[in-house]
């Protein structure tokens, strides 16, 4: 599969010990960075790289790091077709794969340890869309609301 991942200073090193994960597991990935933690920058310019590499198709998946996870969530739902959301569990992490085709996950590095977050990236990794009539309905209004913005 291919991931974009990246991170602001908030998500370093966690970007990395999960892109060295992936890539061990044979997926091919496009590394936004950050690659230097100790340079304050911004997590709205990661979660738009990643979302727009989700959103032109170039990426199956994204993982977007940051401290909380939230202001990832938040910046890269504002795409067009991108369905983000943080992820502090494997339920939520499977589930919204599963029902919502959720194709980003935002993690606070802040929140999980290396352990649970290599966790929770392996069963969003993992998970797929159930195609469930209810659930192409439910996404089918969430494009009709994109589409009046």
């Amino acid at each position: 599969m291919h991931i974009a991942v990246g991170a602001d200073h908030g998500g370093y090193p966690l970007n990395e010990t999960i892109i060295a994960a992936l890539e061990s597991d044979g997926h091919q990935i496009t590394d936004f960075g950050t690659h230097d933690g100790s340079q304050p920058d911004d997590y709205p310019d990661y979660a738009f790289k990643v979302g727009q590499s989700v959103q032109s198709g170039e990426a199956t998946r994204g993982i977007i790091i940051c401290g909380s996870g939230v202001g990832a969530s938040v910046a890269a739902n504002k795409l067009k077709g991108v369905r983000a959301s943080v992820c502090h569990d494997t339920y939520s992490a499977h589930q919204g794969v599963e029902h919502d085709d959720m194709n980003i996950l935002c993690l606070g590095a802040r929140i999980v340890g290396s352990e649970l977050a290599l966790e929770l990236v392996k069963v969003f990794i993992n998970a797929r869309f159930s195609g469930e009539e209810r659930h192409q309905r439910r996404l089918a209004k969430i494009a009709a609301i994109e589409d009046r913005q």
